[in-house]
């Protein structure tokens, strides 16, 4: 933060993020969905033990224990939000109503953005991911690009706004991965080329690839319930040259992960025909971007038939974040074809902050394009929001300790991250454990979760979060503080 300190988090700091209990805890799950990915199913009576914010055993028991915890309803793992703009929380309800597209909504988009500054930003990011917190999700992907102060003047810290996300993150009990991203031009002309950045833009700019990298070495260390990533915002702000620059930068950054925008609307797609003879996924893998860092490509959504066979030969993987394009009209993406492909899913603009509607619009979209149901299982859509999503945010299981230290899994040697969902409501009336997954997916909504635990920590209880109880008010007051 620039000026005023960030409020402690719910454990009682600041900036360092969550601190970890020290005793162990055994909690009895009536219902438990233990690997989202494996199948549809719940298991009844779960014991599951926790010690140092990571889960040490799993158990079946058909009763409580003495000193277990009951946890009514279904107990998931928690769930990664892996493409955010907290900033764009302020522009729910508040654009788009009128017709206009895209890109008129991006206009308003950079109006918010302009308004913004360390404080105030946290202050919106705090209660942003408070509300995240209460639908379930455990871990942020923050796809970050408004860093510098009006003008592209640099504040005192270059990484203000950064430190100020990562700082928001912490005191709502969340971890966060920083996916600091490199935002060069201001746009791709299909006639003139790569456009100077101008107005909000320049806040965004740093002076080159070389430029962004040194900043971003900066961050570093972030605390421990943060990680930096590397994200290009997209073939439009970033001209080939820096986006081979990135490419061979990010490994000598130790970057978490790696992120970038493509193929969201057809006007991205027919700039870069115009101008570089190919599409952005061609691009992207002639700079090497898309080999070196197997990044996430967010939105994929008007990728070619040799584009897809690109992505699944690097490794590359893909977020979708359906609510988000279906308010922007982006189109509908592939999802058969991306069938291969790593999955995670981001709620993006926060049209809604629901990894159930995610999950379920995907496969929602995919049936409209193409007439046909069931694409993909339930359980599949889960695990994108879970186990697949944290590992694109570089949660994943370490293969050097045995496949522990993950998330998005209730395992032994998991992170202690766990969401109860109600059952008693109207939406899961008629609850079948042995379609669990499709119950989730089909019925349930960010208001049917009653517990978060977030690195063996609790965050939210009987639905109100216990760091931040009066989280609407305080998002309230943030959003009419940026709107005027």
């Amino acid at each position: 933060m620039s000026t005023a300190a960030p409020e402690a988090s719910a454990a009682g700091t600041a900036g360092p993020g969550p601190a970890r209990p020290r005793t162990a805890r055994r909690y009895w799950c009536e219902w438990a969905l233990l690997d989202a990915g494996a199948g549809p199913a719940a298991a009844p009576g779960v014991l599951v033990d926790v010690d140092g914010g990571v889960i040490t055993s799993v158990a079946r028991d058909t009763r409580p224990p003495d000193g277990a915890e009951r946890l009514s309803g279904l107990t998931v793992a928690g769930f990664a939000d892996a493409h955010s703009h907290a900033f764009h929380r302020a522009l729910r309800g508040r654009t788009g109503e009128d017709g206009g597209s895209f890109w008129t909504w991006r206009a308003r988009m950079y109006e918010a953005a302009g308004r913004l500054d360390p404080d105030s930003y946290h202050r919106l990011a705090r209660a942003v991911y408070a509300e995240m917190a209460l639908a379930g999700i455990t871990c942020v992907g923050e796809f970050h690009y408004l860093h510098h102060a009006p003008g592209g003047a640099r504040y005192g810290d270059p990484n203000a706004m950064g430190r100020a996300l990562i700082a928001a993150a912490a005191d709502a009990g969340v971890r966060i991965t920083l996916l600091d991203t490199c935002y060069l031009a201001g746009g791709l002309d299909a006639r003139n080329g790569y456009t100077q950045l101008e107005g909000i833009q320049l806040r965004f700019g740093d002076a080159g690839a070389d430029g962004w990298a040194e900043r971003v070495a900066d961050l570093r260390p972030a605390g421990s319930h943060a990680r930096i990533g590397a994200a290009a915002h997209s073939v439009r702000a970033v001209p080939p040259a820096d986006l081979a620059r990135i490419a061979r930068a990010a490994p000598e950054a130790e970057s978490a992960a790696a992120h970038i925008h493509v193929s969201e609307q057809p006007a991205e797609n027919a700039a870069c025909a115009a101008v570089h003879g190919r599409t952005p996924v061609r691009l992207l893998d002639d700079t090497g971007f898309l080999a070196a860092l197997r990044p996430t490509l967010v939105h994929a959504t008007h990728l070619t038939g040799a584009d897809t066979a690109l992505v699944r030969g690097t490794g590359a993987g893909v977020c979708l974040c359906p609510t988000t394009e279906r308010d922007l009209a982006d189109g509908l993406p592939d999802l058969g074809r991306l069938a291969a492909a790593p999955l995670s899913l981001g709620t993006d603009g926060h049209t809604a902050i629901d990894m159930f509607a995610e999950a379920r619009g995907a496969e929602e979209h995919e049936r409209l394009r193409t007439g046909r149901r069931g694409t993909r299982p339930a359980h599949r859509l889960l695990q994108a929001a879970q186990a697949d999503g944290h590992a694109a945010l570089g949660w994943a299981p370490d293969a050097a300790t045995g496949g522990s230290g993950g998330a998005g899994r209730i395992a032994a040697g998991a992170r202690a991250d766990l969401a109860t969902i109600a059952l008693d409501g109207v939406r899961l009336a008629g609850f079948d454990p042995g379609r669990a997954a499709d119950a989730l997916v089909w019925g349930a909504g960010a208001a049917d979760v009653r517990h978060v635990m977030a690195d063996g920590r609790w965050i939210v209880r009987d639905g109100v979060h216990t760091a931040i109880p009066d989280a609407p008010a305080r998002l309230h007051a943030a959003i009419t503080e940026l709107t005027g």
